[in-house]
């Protein structure tokens, strides 16, 4: 069972999962984000993915984490993006080894685990980084990269190497991650399969059915079915976290 809430760090996600039996083992898709997770008495940290992660962890496995918004994960952990790419690494493989086995006693022994993950990290995060999240919102947005760029004041490779530090990789790899996010999103919300394609950026079906099977391992028919099936909870009634 899956289930997330709007954290009270801005564009942040905490959630909870528990493992269930051999059918539950549905991929994370690339999203340009980092997770701090909280999984059975370890601490670790989740790279952002440039292709589907698929968990695995036996049936029962608690796990509590939080999602920072795209290019905030950085910031946090004291790492650049690019050095955590499609890893999972243990915590204290970055910070003191003490503070984070204090960490871990603390959140292991709180009622509520996610929510004492939220507030690890809202007394790590630091000011937000204006250009990040400029850069972010833009190409979500759809905004090219060369007008990402402009508007941002820097050139190709400046932007590039931001976006390493930032998000793990280069704008245009960003770029396709968001959009298939967009689209993903409205498949979530019924939207037919060419009209997301289109509203997303893509030039058609076929487009997104290809950056699909290319950042995700799957067919849009398959994510769907998975993205039905899940069990979720609206954001402000959530009450285990």
């Amino acid at each position: 069972m899956y289930r997330e809430r709007p954290s009270r760090l801005s564009g942040a996600v905490v959630w909870t999962r528990t493992v269930g039996g051999s059918g539950d083992a549905r991929p994370v898709l690339p999203d340009g984000c980092m997770d701090l997770l909280w999984c059975e008495g370890r601490l670790l940290v989740a790279g952002p993915d440039t292709h589907a992660y698929v968990p695995d962890a036996a049936p029962g496995t608690r796990y509590a984490g939080i999602r920072f918004a795209p290019g905030a994960g950085p910031a946090v952990f004291g790492v650049p993006a690019h050095e955590l790419r499609d890893t999972r690494v243990a915590l204290d493989a970055i910070w003191p080894g003490a503070e984070v086995r204090s960490l871990v006693e603390r959140i292991g022994e709180a009622a509520r685990p996610a929510a004492a993950l939220e507030a690890v990290a809202l007394a790590k995060v630091p000011g937000p980084d204006p250009l990040t999240r400029a850069v972010a919102d833009r190409l979500a947005a759809g905004w090219s990269v060369t007008a990402t760029a402009a508007e941002a004041g820097l050139g190709a490779r400046q932007l590039h190497r931001r976006c390493l530090d930032a998000f793990g990789y280069g704008p245009k790899t960003l770029a396709r991650i968001l959009r298939l996010q967009r689209a993903l999103d409205l498949v979530r919300r019924g939207v037919p399969y060419a009209e997301a394609a289109l509203a997303a950026g893509c030039a058609d079906q076929a487009h997104l059915a290809r950056e699909m099977r290319s950042l995700a391992g799957m067919t849009l028919t398959d994510y769907a079915s998975a993205a039905n099936s899940e069990t979720s909870t609206p954001s402000g009634s959530w009450t285990t976290a």
